[in-house]
């Protein structure tokens, strides 16, 4: 399972990869070489505490590394804490709990139209969206069981649940 910087984990070729539950260094240039011979291969260190960053080093966790998570701030959650709508996901287990139709596909058009300038990281990001939504409800127990149709959606995406914060709730878990 490789780490993703744009808040998926499941993004393919950013930075470490998972072989046989180990962290692994990435083989793409001689300073990645380099590295992983004088940086433990069993541990990571996660610039930002955002949702991205958070993510990540829940899943380096995971799966058995050692984790160091540095932010700027003097608390984690960037600007994932200050999110007030949701965060959107298709497919989704809540989605189709509710009879919500909804697809990837709709979901990558929505955003293509909305301006999005680089069609691969959009297709990457929508495309894991649902699972990312269902991995924070499940592995966290988070409330984001009320689902929205916001702007610029074509479908009710837009997951949240009672607390009045969402960004707070996820980047709190």
């Amino acid at each position: 399972c490789p780490i993703n910087p744009l808040g998926s984990r499941t993004h393919p070729g950013i930075f470490l990869r998972f072989k046989g539950g180990r962290p692994q260094a990435p083989e793409r240039t001689s300073t990645f070489r380099a590295m992983a011979t004088v940086f433990p291969s069993n541990s990571g260190i996660v610039v930002g505490g955002g949702l991205a960053g958070m993510s990540a080093a829940n899943t380096l966790l995971e799966n058995g590394a050692r984790c160091v998570l540095v932010d700027k701030s003097s608390f984690c959650g960037g600007n994932s804490t200050k999110a007030t709508s949701g965060i959107n996901g298709a497919e989704t287990k809540t989605q189709k709990n509710k009879g919500i139709d909804d697809t990837i596909e709709l979901f990558t058009n929505d955003t293509l139209k909305g301006g999005a300038k680089k069609p691969e990281l959009v297709k990457i990001l929508c495309g894991n969206s649902g699972a990312d939504v269902d991995w924070l409800v499940e592995k966290f127990n988070l409330d984001l069981s009320l689902v929205a149709r916001l702007g610029g959606h074509s479908a009710p995406r837009t997951h949240r649940g009672a607390e009045r914060f969402p960004g707070m709730t996820i980047t709190y878990a």
